[in-house]
């Protein structure tokens, strides 16, 4: 393929430069105005820049003038070395050829590079509406680019003739299949000791308190606190107050040894929740401090805790602070402060871990529910008027 670049006054007179040199077969790659000359930024002049390029293969062959040579009788001796010339003379054509195609492509890949891709797909108006929620949600570009592959699949399938509820219902399906693709809402607390671990801020105590009412308001079980957060005097005395609240017992541990004496003091309760001291995420020392605090059994499960508010990357990063940790599900929290919950589903998707519950509120232990698919399904199609529910 050659390509030429051509400069003209107008259109029109870059479209004729181009059918005399290169023909009417050529096709037009991109155009755009140009501004040349001019003084200190005034009087340039307006010109088109036109790509054009022409498939050498699609060119007419060109009109023979000369009349055709007769043709003398060669000896085989002479014809051997006029065809071995020959060979070389096309040889050194082709590499000629190859080092201008390896230019073209090099131009052609500028080219690429410098064309702007629209960041919005358009799509028939009513899954536009649809494309452009997901975005203000905040869900990831692969998702919302499977889950409207989809909806279009299925607009197709009914002749473009879809009710709103119809869609709604659709989409609906897509985010349901995501999440069901691991166990939500379904923490069950199989293991004896309960661990919240999590970045500072994100409501662990307070998760943690909830999580204990639940399990002894409902199921009826014995339960004990263990704190490891000896950073902060008043984690200490929060978790003390809900102890004091909930009737149950606690033990502060300041290292290993303090914490396998808890345990033991516990080992007649049902389950023992582990509170943790909430650090700078970024410092790998904090997760390290853990395990010189906890002794991680085959006993214990843990759950992480994330804050909704939190941006994606944040999480992404907290996440893997904590991957040398076993982490059995995570806990989102605040709910309440936040309209956007796509980062549930992002998380679900690139991890393939479950939520065990979401927390919208400060009241223990009411402002808690089980992140369930329907619970799910219900913040982020709902995410405007999305309220507390117990």
């Amino acid at each position: 393929m050659r390509i030429k670049k051509y400069m003209a006054p107008s259109m029109s007179e870059a479209m004729k430069q181009i059918r005399q040199e290169l023909g009417s077969e050529a096709v037009i790659l991109s155009s755009k105005a140009v501004f040349t000359g001019g003084f200190l930024g005034l009087f340039k002049k307006r010109n088109i820049e036109v790509m054009a390029a022409i498939d050498p293969v699609s060119q007419p062959a060109q009109p023979v003038t000369k009349q055709k040579e007769k043709k003398l009788p060669v000896k085989p001796a002479l014809e051997s070395t006029i065809a071995k010339n020959n060979e070389q003379a096309a040889s050194k054509q082709i590499n000629r050829g190859d080092v201008e195609l390896v230019k073209e492509i090099e131009g052609l890949k500028g080219m690429i590079r410098n064309i702007q891709i629209p960041s919005h797909a358009h799509y028939p108006e009513k899954l536009q509406q649809v494309y452009e929620y997901l975005i203000e949600q905040d869900v990831d570009t692969v998702i919302r680019s499977q889950i409207m592959d989809e909806l279009l699949d299925k607009w197709f399938a009914t002749k473009a003739d879809s009710t709103d509820e119809e869609i709604k219902n659709w989409l609906e399906a897509s985010l349901c299949k995501l999440v069901d693709q691991v166990p939500n809402g379904r923490p069950g607390l199989q293991k004896k000791y309960i661990n919240i671990v999590g970045p500072t801020g994100v409501g662990k105590t307070t998760t943690l308190a909830k999580v204990a009412a639940e399990t002894m308001l409902k199921h009826d079980k014995k339960v004990a606190f263990i704190t490891t957060d000896t950073y902060r005097i008043a984690a200490i005395d929060q978790l003390k107050t809900y102890a004091k609240i909930l009737n149950v017992p606690i033990e502060v541990a300041y290292n290993l040894e303090d914490f396998k004496k808890a345990t033991e003091r516990f080992s007649h309760y049902d389950y023992v929740f582990i509170d943790t001291a909430g650090r700078n995420f970024r410092n790998p020392q904090y997760v390290k401090d853990l395990g010189e605090i906890i002794h991680f059994t085959d006993e214990m499960e843990t759950y992480l805790v994330l804050s909704l508010t939190s941006k994606q990357k944040d999480m992404e990063d907290i996440y893997r602070q904590f991957t040398t940790i076993p982490i059995k599900q995570v806990i989102f929290t605040k709910a309440d402060e936040t309209s956007t919950f796509g980062s549930i589903f992002n998380f679900i998707h690139t991890h393939k871990l479950g939520v065990a519950y979401i927390t919208n509120g400060q009241n223990v232990p009411d402002d808690i529910e089980k992140a369930t698919s329907s619970n799910l399904l219900k913040m982020v199609l709902g995410a405007k008027d999305y309220e507390r529910s117990s």
